[in-house]
Order: C-alpha cells, then structure tokens, then sequence
C-alpha cells in the first residue's frame, strides 16, 4: 500500500513562484538576490499557515544555488538544490525556539555560525517561533545578529511580531505576510483537487477556503478531510455537512419570507436550523453576513466584494433586486440589536426569533411611517 501524504506536505510550495498569495514578498526577495541587496538578517512574520517558513526555505535553497535560473528560482540540479531536496544540505540550519529557546540553545547556534558552508555561498539559519526566544536568548543572540560572518543569513519567522525586542527588530529586514485571500486558497485547492483527481465543486472549495480563515495550510488539511469522508467527488452539500457549516439557502429562503411577510416561514426555518445542531448566534451572525452581502450586491463595482462562487453571487444579485435599500438597513439594524442581546440573554431562542418577526415586519413599519 502506497504511504499517503498529506496535501500541506506534499503541495508545498518549493519555488517563489509557487507561492500562494504573498507575490508583493516573493518579487522583493527575488530582486535582492538578482541584484546582490540581500540583508543578513530578515523577519518574517504573519499569521499562521500563509508561508513564511515555506519562503524561508526557498529563499536559503535559492542563495546557495550553484546555477539560478533567469527569473532568481533554483535549479533543482545542482548539488546545492539537490542536497536540500533529499535533506541532507549543511548550508540550512532550523532551529525552533519553542523548544530550543535557552541562552545555551543560541550559543550552540552561535558556535555553528562561524563554521563556512562546503558548497553554495551561505549558511543560512531559519528561526522558527522566535518570540518563544526568552530575554536572555536574545540578548545573547544580539551581538552575532547585528555583525554576523559574511557567510551568515538568519531567517526569523513569528506569528507574534509584538513580543520580538525592538533590539531584534532593528537588526532585521521585517516583512509581513498577509493572510490568503478566498479566491486565491481556492484556486489553489482547485489545482490541488485536478493533481489528485478529484471531481470538486468550485461553491465547495470556496467553503474550505472560509473554513481555514486565510490559513493555505489550514485549507489544505480541510480539503484531505473532506476527501476521506466523500471520496473522489466534493460536492457543496457534503462539504457543508463535514464542515458543520449553514447552507445559503436557508438565508436566502429566510429573506424572502421577510420580503412576503411570512414570519411563521422564518420560525419554521430556524426550527429547523436548531434542529441540525446549529446555535442561535451562528445563524444571527450568518443571516447578517448575508444582509451585507445584499447591500453589496446593490452595486455591480462591488459585486467582488462577496465571498462567495459565480453561481451564489448571481442568486444575490437576483434577490437583492427584490430589496430596498432601506429594507436591507432596517434589516441589518434589526439583526446587529438582536447579536447584541443573544450574548446577555437567558432565552436565547427568544431573541432570535423576535428578530425574524421584525423582518418580516419591517415593510408594515415603513408603510405605516408613509402614511402618517
């Protein structure tokens, strides 16, 4: 039987360009070693999951290349790529200071440093969870970060800038990632699903996409679970299960009740929601969402602006037609008061459901101030 691997390991990004997302940090650190401007010490820091030790290790694998390629991306085939393919390369050194965070830990690196590479140009130090470093770590780290050896690159990367010493922070090159855009996790996981074989629907992929919360890594891990619970085919209706995630179309069903008036529609489809196991405040906070979504969609410039696939951001265009622009406020200011009281309330279902009949008695409301 064939070792399976998971999608984060097996998909990880081994050139710049593979990168998903973080194009403004890939094209500067490409330019650095194009041009010979490279720093000796850099700071990657960002949430997690959106590549910053991926790039890190790029980065280490390309400045040691013994032949780049036009475009700053390594070869794969000189004896520098190849030693860091099969993980065997002296020139790249990790070091996690969640767990390797003592004063004795970093002078053990500090001895490391002032041995030169075998083959390539540098020694490259990747510092993964630099934060976890204490005080005196850093403090002993000071000196050999501020005048390293020629041959010395360090690499520090944090999910928590604020607790880096402003004395590190100084030494360094910071560069900030920034999380992965919808879009762009799920094209990538579409790529992903085609390398695989797998049959998914684009409206899935964008549910995985929300689910990781801009985390590709997260995205990715997602996407292996949802394959091992429907197989080769994803659709949005298994996704929506795996996931425990409310379908659209109980927002879209409970607005057009609101629009008709039909408050016992909306009370039938927050039974039902209860019913599958949802809480009060993940519906509040999803039909607001879709609120905003409608007063989006009002404006075809701002159609992009939902996070969703082509086919439900044309239902949203064909309902928000049926809204007036007051409707979708009153509607929003309604449900914000309702959000705002669910959390002090004892009876939780109340509020929800006094929130549904004010919908759906908004149109009465507005008739009645026009004929006053």
């Amino acid at each position: 039987m064939n070792e399976f691997i998971v999608s984060a390991r097996k998909y990880r990004p081994t050139t710049f360009e593979s990168v998903v997302g973080q194009s403004a940090i890939t094209t500067t650190l490409k330019n650095a070693i194009q041009n010979k401007h490279m720093a000796h010490a850099y700071l990657f820091c960002g949430p997690r999951g959106v590549g910053k030790t991926t790039c890190a290790r790029i980065f280490a694998k390309t400045i040691n290349c013994l032949n780049p390629t036009a475009n700053m991306e390594p070869c794969n085939e000189c004896e520098s790529c190849m030693a860091f393919n099969q993980d065997r390369s002296y020139n790249i050194h990790e070091l996690d200071a969640a767990s390797n965070n003592s004063v004795d830990d970093i002078r053990s690196l500090i001895d490391q440093v002032r041995v030169k590479p075998q083959i390539g140009n540098y020694s490259v130090y990747i510092i993964d969870e630099v934060h976890m470093l204490t005080t005196a770590a850093f403090n002993a780290f000071l000196k050999t970060l501020e005048e390293p050896p020629q041959h010395a690159v360090f690499i520090m990367a944090t999910t928590e800038k604020h607790k880096v010493l402003p004395t590190i922070l100084s030494r360094c090159q910071v560069f900030t990632f920034g999380r992965i855009t919808i879009a762009d996790a799920a094209k990538h996981l579409e790529y992903v699903a085609k390398c695989e074989g797998v049959t998914a629907d684009p409206e899935a992929l964008n549910i995985i996409a929300q689910k990781a919360d801009g985390a590709m890594r997260d995205a990715l891990s997602i996407f292996d679970q949802i394959v091992s619970f429907s197989g080769n085919e994803i659709t949005y209706e298994k996704a929506i299960a795996n996931l425990n995630v409310l379908d659209y179309d109980y927002f879209f069903k409970v607005v057009d009740a609101a629009i008709d008036e039909n408050s016992h529609t909306c009370l039938d489809i927050y039974n039902d929601v209860l019913e599958k196991g949802f809480d009060g405040q993940v519906f509040l906070s999803g039909l607001s969402k879709h609120f905003r979504d409608l007063l989006v969609s009002k404006d075809e410039r701002t159609v992009k602006l939902i996070e969703a696939g082509d086919s439900t951001r044309a239902k949203y265009l064909e309902q928000t037609q049926k809204c007036e622009p007051w409707f979708i406020f009153d509607a929003l200011r309604t449900l914000n008061d309702a959000e705002i009281n669910y959390r002090s309330t004892q009876n939780k279902r109340l509020v929800v459901e006094l929130a549904l009949i004010g919908l759906c008695n908004l149109k009465a409301e507005k008739k009645k101030e026009n004929d006053v």
